[in-house]
């Protein structure tokens, strides 16, 4: 296909997946879901699991396999920008009062469901078809346990801005957790491919690069940011040079995480938390947060779907295995990060909420299987199992949160929808 015609069809691509994602996305909604979860799911139904089921011959035309390139580089662009924005909305004050919970939580959240993961492996590896047939016990187990520990960061982030808990002790409590424990299990990752061929200087590039681009980042990028920043107060307005620059930063810190292994969302979130707070940030928000939470974040949602296949889990032991896995997933991510919460002193009530928060897989969970499927770690079976594991644990945090948390917050005047209009 010609860069004509890619260009004709990806303004098709758009329409599809912006009408999908708003119609789906306002169902949600009705159903007492958050609009990322429709997001997603309708990223899942325009893929093979639906549309190519219903009409496989319209979603290879729509979606032929030649075009998923360019919907990549828009869905990381999309996905970087996002978590730039939830870096801004991230307090660090809260979060240093916070950091004993927030570590112990993160911990907890990624030990247990990680042990649990390791334990499964044996059994999965014995069965045939779920495991690429050069992969070891030892590569099983880092797998599977990263892959059950694993939190949706960027989901997370959403959930948390649309339920108004942004810069709330709820809100920096999770996503920093998250943040904290979604690092872990890329670098789990890295150890992974690194063993499975990549060599250890992959593990190397991906922790090493990881801690110092976050050392710089908080501390040299933190005061250097901070000139642009006052630039910003003396002049009373967002310059486009500053547009520019803040652009190019986010694009160069996207790419540094990305070379390194730990993907390109955590370099956005750095950029936005150590971003001056003021005049420069509002304006940005201002400017491009409504263009990427309407228009780009979709991309992302749709890009991962297109590659889901939920048909693949089409017998009863397979079920049985995707459901042994899906309590594996949710008893060790939802009670690990619940008695953290408690130990470290939060009431019964926030911790159940934290636990609800940190239980949704979401789409890191998607972008980490499709690596390992890409890799041949696992197989399209597994795949489909994990698959299914991620989507029921998202769809679970909004009415569990609501249950444990969200209406009697709303009662007591604590925390509102306040971006329910979106």
């Amino acid at each position: 296909m010609s860069a004509p015609q890619l260009s004709v069809l990806f303004f098709l691509q758009m329409f599809v997946i912006l009408a999908a994602c708003r119609l789906v996305g306002a169902a949600a909604r009705r159903a007492g879901q958050p609009l990322v979860v429709g997001e997603m799911v309708a990223g899942v139904l325009l893929g093979p699991s639906l549309l190519g089921l219903l009409a496989p011959g319209a979603q290879a035309a729509l979606f032929p396999p030649e075009s998923l390139n360019v919907l990549f580089v828009t869905a990381q662009l999309g996905i970087g920008l996002y978590m730039f924005f939830v870096g801004i909305e991230f307090d660090t004050e809260m979060f240093r009062r916070q950091m004993r919970s927030a570590a112990a939580v993160s911990l907890a959240g990624m030990l247990v469901p990680f042990a649990l993961g390791a334990a499964l492996a044996p059994w999965l590896l014995g069965m045939p078809g779920l495991f690429g047939e050069k992969v070891r016990s030892h590569e099983a187990a880092l797998f599977l346990g990263a892959a059950i520990a694993i939190t949706a960061f960027p989901m997370l982030a959403r959930i948390i801005y649309e339920r108004g808990l942004a810069g709330t002790a709820l809100g920096t409590l999770s996503l920093a957790a998250g943040a904290m424990g979604d690092a872990v299990a890329w670098c789990v990752l890295a150890v992974v491919l690194a063993s499975f061929g990549g060599g250890s200087a992959v593990a190397v590039r991906a922790i090493g690069g990881g801690v110092v681009f976050t050392v710089l980042m908080l501390t040299v990028g933190r005061r250097l940011l901070a000139r642009l920043g006052a630039a910003a107060e003396r002049d009373g307005r967002l310059t486009p040079t500053m547009l520019s620059t803040c652009l190019m930063l986010l694009m160069l810190a996207a790419w540094a995480t990305d070379a390194a292994g730990i993907h390109a969302v955590f370099g956005g979130f750095l950029l936005g938390v150590a971003m001056p707070r003021g005049l420069l940030t509002r304006e940005l928000q201002r400017d491009l947060e409504p263009f990427t939470v309407v228009f780009l974040l979709p991309m992302f949602f749709t890009y991962s779907g297109l590659n889901t296949r939920l048909d693949m889990v089409n017998s009863l032991p397979l079920l049985g295995v995707a459901l042994v896995v899906l309590a594996a997933s949710c008893l060790g991510k939802f009670g690990a990060c619940w008695a953290a919460a408690r130990l470290t002193g939060f009431d019964n009530r926030l911790a159940l909420a934290v636990g609800a928060l940190m239980n949704a897989r979401g789409m890191m969970e998607l972008i980490l299987l499709n690596i390992g499927l890409q890799k041949g770690i696992i197989q399209p079976p597994l795949f489909a199992m994990l698959v299914l594991m991620a989507v029921v644990t998202t769809l679970m945090a909004s009415p569990v949160f609501e249950l444990v948390y969200g209406r009697h917050a709303r009662a007591e005047g604590k925390v509102g929808e306040t971006h329910a209009d979106e």
